[in-house]
């Protein structure tokens, strides 16, 4: 899927069950463990455990996205003692040109004796990331926003109908001097749902966007 793709939709894919891929580079081993991910605190706690899994490993370094994907309100890296950009940012760029939102990435190594070079550790880290991502079961996210629909009484049958021929989830009816729909919409169906509706109603209607 495109940047410019992904820019139009509020759907994305989080990981569906953690998984754990081991790759081998000049003697070392780096073993991606990637999960789903929601919060900075569920990363912390990731994070830890693969200390406890592997706590004779020389090096933890990890990235996560706790968040939407175009979001960056909880997106975070670690190094963890190898040379500055050589490891976390390499897992980060992986995973955010995977288009993949509320996961994480933490790589264990165990050096092998030889020396990789900033260029070889970025490709290493990058590679095992990658390697475990293109095995990785995932599911997909809709992202709903909340609209209040108000109209005249005569309309409301052709505006069920209609909201139903879009798959959009009518959350509740409340019948006052006119009718209130509560519905959930993806982002993306909004406009042209507003000017069909208006359509509809000849102009006689209010939105508003409950946030």
């Amino acid at each position: 899927m495109t940047e410019a793709l992904m820019a139009e939709t509020t759907r994305y894919f989080i990981p569906e069950q953690a998984l754990e891929i081991e790759t081998e580079i000049k003697r070392s081993r780096f073993i991606a463990h990637i999960a789903h991910c929601d919060s900075s605190e569920k990363a912390r706690q990731i994070i830890e455990q693969a200390r406890q899994r592997y706590p004779d490993a020389r090096h933890h370094c990890w990235a996560y996205i706790a968040c939407p994907p175009l979001s960056s309100t909880a997106v975070r890296f670690s190094d963890d003692g190898e040379p500055s950009g050589t490891a976390g940012k390499p897992i980060l760029n992986v995973l955010q040109h995977s288009h993949y939102g509320e996961i994480i990435c933490v790589v264990s190594r165990y050096f092998g004796g030889i020396k990789l070079g900033a260029g070889g550790l970025i490709r290493a880290y990058s590679n095992s990331t990658q390697a475990a991502l293109e095995q990785l079961s995932v599911q997909e996210i809709v992202e709903l926003q909340d609209w209040q629909i108000e109209f005249s009484f005569s309309f409301e049958s052709s505006i069920r109908h209609y909201l139903e021929s879009i798959e959009v989830k009518l959350a509740q009816v409340e019948y006052q001097t006119l009718v209130i729909f509560q519905i959930q919409i993806e982002q993306t169906l909004i406009e042209n749902m507003q000017q069909q509706i208006r359509n509809i109603c000849k102009g006689e209607v209010s939105f508003v966007h409950n946030q």
